[in-house]
């Protein structure tokens, strides 16, 4: 997919949460060439300087190192802002059930601080939260629209994540309605590329790790299980079409790659684009984990229609660049 130019952002000041991280840095690379002046606010329990690292000196660019859980004004002061990506948050699964507090609440108080901060200073500002296809849960509608009110465990190991994000939604929702503000919701499927945490534990970097060190790759449940991976050069076009937009306050879209894939296919396809041999991949099977969705498939109508997006990267192409950064990656890892 081509780029589009976006002249709304030019010269705007831009604060986006969970800066270093896999999303949040490529959005940033992005604003910055759009001609915004960008804020980026992080505390690093899983983002990585080294997502930021090439901005120093950038004077577009501005970071803070803070957990956007707090008072706004605690760790930001401006007299001008004209919109906000929330994207502060864990979003792997092992990553998140680690911090499970810290998870619920940047989701949760995270949103609510920063609309009440806008509210206060900054009324007309946008205000873009990165909500999460976890929303659907174990969905038993596919593909997955936004009509879909979901199929969630509450009290399941995943809900500090997946219910954090749906009361983020909630308190989004309050905000737009009840007090006119721009609010604007994605839900995001996988999403893969460079950048992404090796050691992170979801599918492409495991998968990725493994095949990359010829070793068993590991499958749970049977493998039948099905993902559908976005490139995230991608989604990043799909964030900033969408906040680009007039008269687009209050939708809800879903962003996404509709190639399903199981977790068996994707993980062949991951050792044929490391080994050019012809071997084959072992497999070591374990238990499932618990609530974990069985079928993921984004319905992404809404999206063409509005934005006229949809994804141009091919999983195929994609995991050349991700494959790459990852082999760097584990060779940097040797020397440390």
């Amino acid at each position: 997919m081509t780029n589009m130019q976006l002249p709304w952002f030019s010269n705007k000041t831009i604060l986006v949460t969970g800066a270093a991280g896999f999303l949040g840095s490529h959005l940033v690379d992005r604003l910055l060439t759009e001609g915004a002046q960008v804020i980026g606010v992080d505390n690093f329990i899983t983002g990585s300087e080294r997502n930021i690292e090439h901005l120093k000196g950038n004077s577009a660019f501005r970071f803070i190192k803070a957990d956007v859980s707090q008072s706004v004004e605690d760790y930001l002061q401006t007299d001008q802002l004209d919109g906000v990506f929330h994207l502060a948050s864990p979003a792997s699964p092992p990553r998140y059930q680690a911090n499970p507090v810290e998870t619920y609440l940047v989701n949760s108080i995270g949103t609510h601080n920063l609309l009440q901060y806008l509210k206060k200073f900054h009324q007309t500002a946008r205000f873009f939260f990165a909500s999460t296809s976890e929303v659907y849960g174990d969905p038993q509608e596919h593909p997955q629209s936004e009509s879909y009110w979901g199929h969630v465990n509450p009290n399941g190991i995943r809900a500090c994540y997946d219910e954090g994000k749906r009361l983020g939604e909630t308190i989004c929702g309050i905000h737009q309605r009840d007090f006119k503000m721009d609010v604007r919701i994605v839900r995001i499927f996988n999403t893969y590329g460079p950048r992404m945490d090796l050691t992170d534990g979801r599918i492409i970097p495991n998968f990725a790790s493994q095949s990359i060190s010829r070793k068993p790759i590991t499958i749970y449940g049977n493998g039948n299980q099905t993902r559908s991976f976005c490139y995230v050069d991608d989604l990043i076009e799909g964030f900033v079409r969408y906040f680009a937009a007039d008269g687009l306050s209050g939708e809800t879209i879903n962003l996404g790659n509709p190639d399903e894939f199981t977790a068996l296919e994707a993980a062949k396809l991951i050792w044929r684009a490391t080994h050019d041999d012809g071997s084959e991949p072992v497999f070591a099977f374990e238990s499932e984990k618990q609530d974990d969705p069985t079928r993921r498939k984004p319905d992404i109508a809404k999206a063409k229609r509005l934005l006229d997006w949809e994804p141009g990267v091919t999983f195929a192409q994609g995991l050349i660049a991700t494959l790459a950064y990852f082999r760097d990656e584990l060779h940097r890892s040797l020397q440390v």
